[in-house]
C-alpha cells in the first residue's frame, strides 16, 4: 500500500500581512524597480509582482503609465537640496540647485533616464522649477526667456547625469577612454591626439565640467536679454 505524502495547509491568515495597496506605496515600489533595474523595471507587471497584486488592480491608483512616470520622476527629486534665499548671489543659488538637481539624478540610476522622457507635475518637481525660475528673476531675466533657459538648463544637467550614471553602470571609466584616446593615429587625428586629456576631464565630483557648462548656457540667455 503506497502512502500518500502529508501535505501542510498554511492558512492565509497565518502569512504576514500586505501594506494595503496605495498610490504612494505603487509609487515608492516603482522607484525601487527603476533604481534596481533601469526602465526595464518601470511596468506594470513588474511593480504588480512585487507588490503580490494583479496590474489591473494598479490602475485604481494611476490611470496609466504616464501618470505613473511623472509620480515616479517626482519621488525621485525628493532629494533636492534648494540653498536659502540668502546664501549667496542669484548664480551661486542657481548653480548650486542644479549641482543638487544632477547628483539627485546621479545617485539614483534610472531617474536621469526617466527625466529625459518625463515631465513631473509633483510638488518636488515644481518647487525645483519654481525656485530656478525665481533665480532668473532676480538676475534680470525676462519671463520668456527664463521659461526656455530653464528647460535648456535642465535638460543639460539631466544629460549630463544620465550619460555619467549609464558609463557607471556599464563599468566605464575614465581610464578606458584614456586608453582609447591614446592609442590613436596622431597624425590622422592631432587634434585629438594633442587634447584628448581636456576632452575627458572633469567630473561629476568635481563639477568643474558641469559648471562650466552651466555657466555657458548662462551667459547665453544673459546675452539675448542685453
Amino acid at each position: 500500500m503506497t502512502t500518500q505524502p502529508t501535505r501542510t495547509i498554511v492558512s492565509r491568515r497565518a502569512r504576514p500581512a500586505k501594506d494595503p495597496l496605495s498610490r504612494e506605496l505603487i509609487v515608492a515600489t516603482a522607484l525601487e524597480l527603476l533604481q534596481k533595474e533601469g526602465s526595464a523595471g518601470l511596468s506594470m507587471r513588474k511593480i504588480a509582482k512585487a507588490l503580490d497584486t494583479g496590474p489591473s488592480s494598479l490602475y485604481v491608483y494611476v490611470a496609466n503609465m504616464q501618470e505613473l512616470s511623472s509620480y515616479v520622476l517626482d519621488l525621485g527629486l525628493a532629494g533636492i537640496a534648494l540653498p536659502a534665499s540668502d546664501a549667496g548671489s542669484w548664480q551661486t543659488r542657481l548653480f548650486d540647485a542644479l549641482s543638487s538637481y544632477l547628483l539627485a539624478l546621479y545617485d539614483a540610476p534610472g531617474v536621469a533616464e526617466l527625466a529625459l522622457t518625463t515631465v513631473s507635475v509633483g510638488p518636488h518637481a515644481l518647487a525645483f522649477t519654481e525656485y530656478l525660475l525665481q533665480c532668473l528673476h532676480e538676475g534680470g531675466v525676462s519671463s520668456l526667456s527664463a521659461a526656455w533657459g530653464v528647460d535648456l538648463l535642465m535638460l543639460y544637467a539631466t544629460s549630463v547625469a544620465f550619460e555619467q550614471s549609464s558609463r557607471d553602470a556599464r563599468g566605464t571609466t575614465i581610464q578606458t577612454h584614456l586608453a582609447a584616446m591614446a592609442a590613436l593615429d596622431p597624425q590622422q587625428y592631432p587634434r585629438i591626439a594633442s587634447s584628448h586629456a581636456d576632452l575627458i576631464s572633469g567630473s561629476v565630483d568635481g563639477m568643474e565640467r558641469f559648471r562650466w557648462g552651466l555657466d555657458v548656457i548662462l551667459q547665453g540667455i544673459m546675452k539675448k536679454e542685453g
